[in-house]
């Protein structure tokens, strides 16, 4: 064998790994966007990558996932969505409702699937919930609707109670709590006497 042939074949044969990284399909990107940590959010975490295992998808082998904490900093929400879309992943999932309103105000495009807790139209994440339209999609556990059944229910358990308060994070701006007509509610952050 000839030299000139011998380093042809090893500079070909240590191109093939480089090669084949180079033609290797593109992963799609999910852009996990919480507004806790990891540790505080670790059960939702965990069902996350269940639902991906249920649909085939894994991470590192069909699909990449850019993760963005702001750990319980509801202010640096916006700028951690924003920093996803100059990324460019492909698809954007939040938590609740701040990191979904911020994802919304980030991207008209990027599709987003969102968990919140309230009312997706009430706080203007989608039009109307059989015809989401745009690039967001959702559920919705509506849990805001039961407050004030469970500010009733707990005054029967406890008649004498004459002060019961309602707390809320301060640093979540769109907290709003619907009034179902059977019962009063008190508005948010505020204390009700009965």
């Amino acid at each position: 064998m000839q030299r000139r042939e011998f380093i042809a074949g090893l500079v070909g044969s240590a191109a093939l790994p480089i090669m084949a990284r180079a033609q290797a399909p593109k992963l799609p990107v999910i852009g996990y966007l919480n507004s806790e940590s990891l540790q505080t959010a670790q059960q939702y975490f965990d069902a996350f990558h269940r639902g991906l295992a249920e649909t085939d998808y894994a991470e590192g082998r069909n699909v990449a996932i850019e993760y963005r904490w702001a750990l319980g900093e509801n202010d640096l929400v916006p700028a951690l969505a924003a920093e996803l879309v100059s990324r460019q992943v492909t698809v954007i999932v939040t938590n609740n409702t701040p990191t979904s309103l911020a994802a919304r105000a980030a991207t008209q495009t990027i599709p987003t699937v969102f968990l919140v807790g309230s009312d997706p139209v009430l706080i203007g994440l989608v039009p109307s919930l059989n015809r989401p339209a745009g690039n967001l999609t959702g559920v919705s556990i509506l849990n805001t609707y039961v407050i004030g059944k469970r500010l009733q229910l707990l005054h029967e358990l406890v008649p004498a109670a004459t002060l019961i308060a309602f707390l809320a994070n301060p640093t979540i701006p769109f907290l709003q709590v619907p009034r179902p007509r059977s019962f009063r509610t008190p508005p948010a952050y505020s204390v009700l006497n009965c």
